[in-house]
């Protein structure tokens, strides 16, 4: 299956469980395919027929702008190295999961999560450990007769009851064949908790968010530059905490007036839709149109005459109600 075929799958899946779905960023460098947003979800989505071809600095950059747009991201593929995905198991690649499309039916379209992952060893499921041990003591079996019959050592037993430690898909099959009980918990792999993001490096910054950096930092707006998306930053009022509520936050581009500079700004419009977001591009020199579909466009000098973020929002909310 070639990757067009495989991204169309995914949007038809997320469409029919109720998303609502970016046009694909059919421009590269690009981090994310799609951005997709259902109730408070927000989706980055990659798609790869490989999972090994995600490169570190791309993974790196899609967990950086998720963490700014509360959102998760997801990385969805056939195989790995010579070998298919399998369905109903999470795979993980520079801490992205990575699902093949199996899965992603089953999670989104059956309500049915994944219980197994891979890990360096083989394949994984985490359980729950005080049912393990609510079932062995209703069935009167000390931790060493249990460990004799599972061929196990009282230690491991004691593990898997008091730490959860997680275990192979053949022992959790023996066990709960052994208590007709399910022990193994689904893996809720769009919750995964990143590293706080003042803590993980930044991603390379590039032109031309730097520009935008050094234009929008005398108003008081903190820039977040981005190097793999059709928007070069992010953008937002310099506040201690950016994931507070009621925070406005920018998607937002620096280019010379262009055809290529309207394409973008037509794609960010689409992405700032579905992110619950602005999208701004700064015009760098004479600025023939103030829109482009709902991204605001303004000309560099324009923002010279602007003292603070508020007036910024004031000329992008002004623009937007007249379209």
């Amino acid at each position: 299956m070639n990757k067009e075929i495989l991204i169309n799958q995914v949007i038809g899946i997320l469409e029919q469980s109720g998303f609502n779905v970016s046009e694909r960023c059919n421009i590269r460098p690009r981090s994310f395919d799609i951005a997709a947003r259902r109730n408070e979800r927000l989706l980055l989505i990659k798609v790869l027929s490989n999972i090994d071809g995600l490169k570190e600095d791309t993974a790196q950059e899609m967990m950086y702008l998720a963490e700014y747009l509360e959102g998760s991201v997801l990385l969805v593929g056939e195989k790995t190295r010579d070998q298919p995905l399998e369905p109903t198991v999470v795979y993980y690649r520079y801490g992205i999961p990575s699902v093949n499309i199996d899965t992603i039916f089953d999670y989104f379209i059956e309500e049915l999560p994944p219980v197994v992952y891979a890990a360096p060893g083989g394949l994984y499921v985490s359980v729950d450990g005080s049912v393990l041990r609510e079932q062995r003591i209703r069935r009167q079996l000390s931790i060493g007769a249990m460990a004799s019959d599972l061929g196990l050592s009282r230690r491991t037993i004691s593990k898997y009851e008091e730490e959860g430690m997680d275990m192979s898909v053949d022992m959790v099959i023996k066990i709960e064949e052994m208590f007709n009980t399910g022990i193994a918990l689904a893996i809720d792999f769009l919750n995964v908790k990143n590293t706080n993001v003042k803590s993980r490096p930044h991603p390379v910054e590039k032109e031309p968010g730097t520009i935008i950096r050094s234009i929008l930092s005398n108003l008081g707006i903190e820039v977040i530059p981005i190097s793999q998306a059709p928007f070069s930053a992010v953008s937002f009022e310099h506040k201690e905490n950016i994931n507070q509520d009621n925070v406005s936050k920018i998607l937002t581009g620096f280019s010379e007036y262009s055809g290529a500079m309207m394409k973008r700004a037509k794609l960010m419009s689409s992405i700032s839709e579905v992110t619950n977001t602005h999208s701004m591009v700064i015009v760098n020199g004479y600025c023939k149109s103030e829109m482009i579909e709902n991204t605001v466009l303004v000309e560099k000098k324009k923002l010279d005459t602007m003292d603070d973020f508020l007036d910024l929002m004031t000329f992008i909310s002004d623009k937007v109600k007249k379209t």
